[in-house]
């Protein structure tokens, strides 16, 4: 047992003993890696099985991060149970680290916290073992910074990818600034790194471009190279943006050979994405497929949603580029589905939930603090004037407080909307996949009618042939009559079918924002018959008369149509769901009815959406276009489709107004202008 203690040591020392430039990312060799899974089994001595597992997880940080979290949280375990707080703050920020490319924004946000508490508590120094996995001069005070450096830009970064890009800039501010005062260059080239990629997502390409070069400068002055891919990658994206488009693809090809030393799966993944994205600007879309596809098998390979959801995309945009409509609805629908699996709506409330609970309690510290305060003035008062200059301080101290109590209850505001934003977005998501279920049996129609008439014409031509061979001309001029109907009849369904998988790709393209000119009455009627079949396919006894009454003098008029669309599936979703909720009342002589009218008055466009169901109680009409106010079951409602869709009719200068009757039936009426 002793040998096999002392080879374990051996084959740890390399990694330990810190040999490269940074410490801290000092990551074994294969032939190390081979040699303590092969021993990591007889190792007896657990704070030498904490490091191997470290050093285990960091070989395949950027492979198989699934496998990563795993050591990396045995890791954690051990550290807490020896008491070694900046081992367990660092374990604590690497498997935070792996969550969240994992697609678990909420326990990476607890990690997270957690490990920046006990980094920032100098007393963590103390509990000190084996440094020279963190630092190469070993000292306590330095490690410690260089794990802090490490939690606060992790957490910007996750913070970023998750919506709230006000609170990442302080995180990547205040790594900079530990980072400064250890003297830290390699751990500045990381934050660099970092800042670049949050100017380049929000398109201050000069900015990005500024920071990302100190980034490589960092780099290559310090010898640690690991982020230095992702800084030219990021370099090349901005050179994309400026279409400088030589320039880009000299720093996306240096990224791949500096990701390929590093031996970097996820980064060879980006660089093949931003080469993809190059070429189709040039229209260049072998290349660009070429690329695309070589990132596929890397982002199976790390486990990474996200990486996964963007070659997807990629792929969608360059097989309809290409005119492969089956191909790129395909990998549209894949990549919708990893979006769905990487923002869901559980996982937001959870993440919310956490920032949330956080500011409560801080908000709840300053209110005791108050509570406090006021008691002992009140006694202060009580004991005379010779106490008044320190009553005047106490109330000063307690202005300043309140004015923090202030800035956090800003700040819980700013969270409450951003959460509202991912919600909104989750709503919008679902109305696409109903508008999918409806155009599926859409389509399933004119099919049909292309199989039937294709059988029908098969039996005529053996006619026809049978007829020509006995001479009989005037019935097979007759037969070839019908043949050509038919086919004219082929023909037509053909075009109908074309034209709902064109509608569909219209409507699950992303929104620009920008209005265009649109046949208000053709949308409203395309969205009633797909929300009536997506309602049906849910819900297959349900039936209902349809009832449509267009204005056919109504021309095109300006609108973002893909918003408009989500408005009117709202409405009509929720209409059928009234007259199904009455139809299992079982009222005698009961026929459900959902009507659609649109007429021009003055200067707009309305557009009428009736149902004869159990219409909506006064005491909760004023409450309907409240976000999160749903008078359906609980998991059967968000309460945000009407609070969206009156957000989007308010956004195109128009209103949104409800007429109700209990037991009766509702009708919504949209307001939309007729010019700019």
């Amino acid at each position: 047992m002793k040998l096999i203690l002392k080879i374990t040591i051996l084959l740890l020392a390399p990694y330990l003993s810190s040999g490269q430039k940074y410490a801290y990312y000092d990551f074994p060799t294969q032939k190390q890696y081979d040699s303590i899974q092969q021993v990591l089994p007889s190792i007896k001595n657990d704070t030498v099985k904490m490091a191997a597992y470290r050093s285990l997880a960091f070989y395949l940080a950027e492979s198989k991060r699934d496998s990563s979290f795993y050591f990396l949280n045995q890791d954690l375990i051990l550290a807490r149970k020896f008491g070694l707080k900046l081992w367990q703050a660092d374990a604590l920020d690497n498997s935070a680290y792996m969550l969240w490319r994992l697609g678990d924004f909420p326990g990476a946000l607890n990690r997270f916290l957690e490990g920046i508490k006990i980094a920032k508590d100098p007393a963590s120094e103390k509990s000190s073992w084996n440094l020279s996995g963190f630092t190469a001069d070993k000292n306590p005070r330095t490690a410690r910074l260089i794990v802090l450096s490490e939690l606060h830009f992790d957490l910007g970064t996750l913070y970023d990818v998750a919506g709230y890009t006000a609170k990442s800039l302080p995180e990547f501010a205040e790594a900079e600034n530990i980072a400064r005062e250890n003297h830290d260059t390699s751990a500045l080239g990381q934050v660099y790194t970092l800042m670049g990629r949050y100017y380049l997502l929000h398109n201050n390409n000069d900015s990005a471009l500024l920071v990302l070069q100190k980034g490589v400068e960092c780099a290559e002055q310090s010898g640690f190279k690991l982020f230095e891919g992702d800084c030219l990658n990021y370099i090349g994206k901005t050179y994309i943006n400026k279409k400088d488009y030589d320039a880009a693809k000299r720093m996306i090809l240096r990224s791949e050979q500096v990701n390929i030393q590093q031996n970097s799966d996820a980064g060879l993944t980006h660089d093949y994405l931003s080469l993809a994205d190059l070429f189709i600007r040039q229209n260049q879309l072998d290349s660009s497929l070429y690329y695309a596809l070589r990132a596929l098998p890397l982002s199976k390979k790390t486990n990474d949603l996200s990486d996964a959801a963007s070659v997807y995309t990629e792929l969608s945009a360059i097989f309809k580029l290409r005119g492969n409509i089956d191909s790129a609805y395909r990998y549209q629908t894949m990549a919708i589905v990893a979006q769905d699996s990487l923002n869901n709506n559980e996982k937001v409330k959870q993440f919310e939930n956490i920032g949330f609970a956080e500011q409560l309690r801080l908000q709840q510290l300053e209110e005791e603090k108050i509570t406090t305060q006021n008691r002992v003035r009140t006694y202060t008062m009580l004991a005379g004037l010779a106490v008044i200059l320190l009553i005047a301080l106490i109330l000063y101290r307690n202005n300043r407080q309140k004015q923090k109590a202030n800035k956090i209850l800003e700040a819980t505001l700013n969270n409450l909307k951003s959460t509202q934003t991912q919600l909104i977005q989750s709503e919008k998501m679902a109305s696409l996949g109903e508008l999918t279920a409806g155009i599926a049996h859409e389509i399933q129609n004119p099919l049909n009618f292309v199989n039937n008439f294709s059988e029908v014409n098969k039996e005529l031509v053996d006619e026809l042939q049978s007829e020509l061979k006995s001479g009989h001309t005037e019935e097979a001029i007759a037969i070839s009559n019908d043949i050509k109907v038919n086919e004219e009849k082929i023909n037509h369904h053909g075009k109908r079918a074309d034209a709902i998988v064109k509608g569909m790709l219209q409507h699950s393209r992303v929104s620009t924002g920008q209005k265009e000119f649109a046949n208000i009455n053709a949308i409203a009627d395309e969205c009633l018959k797909l929300s009536y079949h997506a309602f049906r396919a849910k819900n297959k006894s349900f039936e209902a008369n349809l009832e449509t009454h267009f204005d056919g003098s109504i021309d095109k008029i300006p609108l973002v149509q893909q918003e408009i669309v989500r408005v009117l599936v709202n409405l009509f979703n929720n209409a059928f769901y009234a007259v199904n909720e009455k139809s299992k009342l079982q009222v005698k002589g009961y026929e459900p009815t959902v009507s659609v009218v649109t007429r021009i008055i003055d200067d707009k466009i309305e557009i009428s959406i009736k149902d004869n169901g159990n219409g909506i109680p006064q005491k909760t009409i004023d409450k309907i276009f409240q976000p999160f106010f749903t008078t359906k079951p609980t998991g059967q409602g968000t309460g945000l489709g009407l609070s969206l869709s009156y957000d989007i009719v308010k956004a195109h200068g128009g209103e949104i107004k409800v007429n109700t009757k209990e037991n009766e039936g509702s009708e919504f009426v949209v307001e939309l202008p007729l010019k700019y």
